[in-house]
């Protein structure tokens, strides 16, 4: 899902090319990367973690959840290589890894339902999903429920537990990039991306700025690989996603044919869970069980796994976005 605008706004992005994307991690600030086995949910058998006489994760989870014994997490599947379904249909990827490790703490199964990123916060509000987990970026905006573009209110927002940092890119066709090498190239161009992710927005801001009446001409689609299409047919100059999602498509596109990252990624920001306001057990129990894995090392297995060691972080945060 570019850094999704939900950053994944201000928003979203996705096998042997593990260790290529490690390399293109270091280069920028968040990186993406390959593909491998997954666990598709977690264990029912809590963590042991936590010493004599002291709360665990486990025992912050409301009742109901800890009842049903499950998670339901609502996630646009298909944003490679955050999260997505591989050949076999089975949904893979650095968030159900996560989901998986943090379900092994908590003693739930962290269950990954499909839905189009523009309407995973909507779905929290109608109880459709327990969080959101979905490359989606943490913001006062989406805290406060503010639209982005007219500044209004339009909902209660969301609470963030952050757990991985990454920054925004833009790729071309590769060997074709049109003299493109930042956002304000773009002007009288046409770019491809998610809708209602940090890219629109960021495509969106920029298309204000441009002058001689030559503004960007957006195309906004349901998912990143719809936009990845586009581009590879010419349809649009320039796509942009988060970097994992860039550099994974880079990697894997065509077997590296078809596309090329130009210029720097911009807009770094925290990726985060998202909960819905008022559900403070449920944030505080993932806040939690996030930083047990990141303790144990388990996080840091994963994030080595996917390539995307630059994006990495040493704590978990409620609401660290701005």
């Amino acid at each position: 899902m570019t850094a999704r605008s939900t950053r994944r706004t201000t928003a979203t992005t996705r096998i042997a090319a593990v260790g290529a994307i490690a390399v293109a991690g270091t280069m920028l600030l968040t990186a993406c990367g390959d593909q491998t086995k997954n666990n598709d949910s977690g264990s029912t058998k809590a963590s042991t973690g936590a010493s004599a006489g002291t709360s665990s994760p486990a025992d912050l989870l409301p009742a109901d959840i800890k009842s049903k014994g499950v998670i339901r997490v609502g996630s646009d599947i298909a944003y490679p290589p955050v999260e997505f379904k591989d050949k076999s249909g089975k949904t893979v990827g650095i968030d159900p890894d996560l989901g998986a490790a943090l379900g092994k703490v908590l003693g739930v199964e962290f269950k990954f339902e499909n839905g189009t990123f523009d309407t995973l916060v909507t779905g929290l509000r109608a109880k459709r999903y327990d969080i959101a987990m979905s490359a989606m970026t943490d913001s006062k905006e989406r805290q406060e429920g503010i639209d982005p573009e007219t500044k209004k209110k339009v909902g209660e927002g969301v609470d963030f537990v952050d757990y991985f940092t990454a920054g925004v890119s833009i790729y071309t066709k590769k060997g074709d990039d049109q003299g493109i090498k930042t956002w304000a190239d773009l002007c009288g161009k046409k770019i491809a991306v998610q809708r209602n992710t940090v890219s629109h927005d960021l495509a969106k801001d920029e298309s204000k700025k441009c002058a001689g009446g030559k503004k960007i001409a957006i195309e906004p689609y349901d998912t990143d690989l719809e936009a990845q299409t586009r581009i590879r047919s010419g349809g649009a100059d320039a796509g942009s996603s988060d970097f994992p999602v860039a550099a994974y498509a880079v990697k894997t596109s065509g077997g590296g044919k078809d596309f090329q990252i130009v210029g720097d990624q911009v807009e770094a920001a925290p990726y985060g869970i998202a909960v819905a306001k008022g559900n403070d057990k449920l944030t505080q129990a993932i806040k939690a069980a996030m930083d047990e894995i990141i303790k144990n090392g388990e996080y840091d297995k994963i994030i080595a796994k996917w390539g995307v060691e630059a994006g990495a972080v040493t704590e978990a945060k409620v609401n660290g976005g701005s």
